[in-house]
């Protein structure tokens, strides 16, 4: 399943965001985020959890990419999602002008899956989107403790993607530390990380939604006016 955002009728759009959830992810879970970008005038495309059936989300990545959707074209990516999305631009599978990573899970989980309230403290500290996966009947639950395909973390090698990326990733995650991301990303050739206060794993969908939807609208108007990107790091 693909769910669209598209632009205010009255503004002309400004870009193109194709968003790969995480694990155990639909794509209804992303309504909230896909919502704020496209009210910024940017189109949003929304797939459901990669790793669900990798080829397919492949094959749906390339088709949107070669549609006649507007520039610059973005990746966006959460938890395994985020590293679908990167090994995609590592390998050249498809071309974009930018990357964004969010919660990049380098730190694999261990032991079995906890109760749901527990994983939902792993996950999010919004009380909005606690209760959204609750009732979210096409959720996975359990679905973070099952380790992504082997080979991804090899493939998506950070050296050898060639376009900007921005980090999102939660100061608080449990699941895949803020240190363990750190030494991916300074191997990136134009990157930046920026950490949340206050933010579990699933960085996109904390009480600092607002906060992570600005970092990667700052983003985009940084590709489309060609201005270059300095690596920081927001406490």
């Amino acid at each position: 399943m693909t769910v669209s955002f598209d632009n205010p009728p009255h503004l002309a759009a400004r870009g193109t965001v194709v968003v790969l959830p995480g694990r155990g992810e639909d794509a209804t879970v992303y309504e909230r985020l896909g919502l704020r970008l496209s009210f910024d005038a940017y189109r949003v495309r929304v797939l459901d959890d990669p790793t669900r059936d990798p080829a397919e989300a492949t094959a749906i990545v390339k088709a949107l990419l070669a549609d006649d959707l507007p520039t610059p074209h973005v990746l966006l990516g959460s938890d395994t999602g985020a590293l679908f999305a990167a090994l995609l631009v590592a390998e050249r599978t498809v071309t974009v002008d930018g990357l964004v990573l969010a919660g990049l899970p380098i730190a694999q989980p261990s032991g079995d899956a906890p109760d749901w309230e527990s994983e939902l403290e792993v996950r999010t500290t919004c009380p909005t989107h606690r209760a959204r996966l609750t009732d979210d009947t096409e959720f996975q639950r359990g679905a973070l403790w099952s380790a992504p395909p082997p080979d991804w973390a090899d493939r998506a090698n950070p050296a050898a993607i060639p376009v900007p990326v921005t980090g999102i990733h939660g100061a608080d995650d449990p699941l895949s530390t803020l240190d363990s991301v750190r030494g991916w990303f300074a191997r990136l050739p134009h990157g930046e990380l920026v950490s949340l206060a206050g933010t579990a794993h699933d960085a996109l969908n904390n009480q600092t939604h607002r906060t992570a939807a600005a970092v990667i609208v700052r983003f985009l108007e940084t590709l489309r006016f060609g201005a270059a990107i300095d690596r920081v790091e927001v406490p």
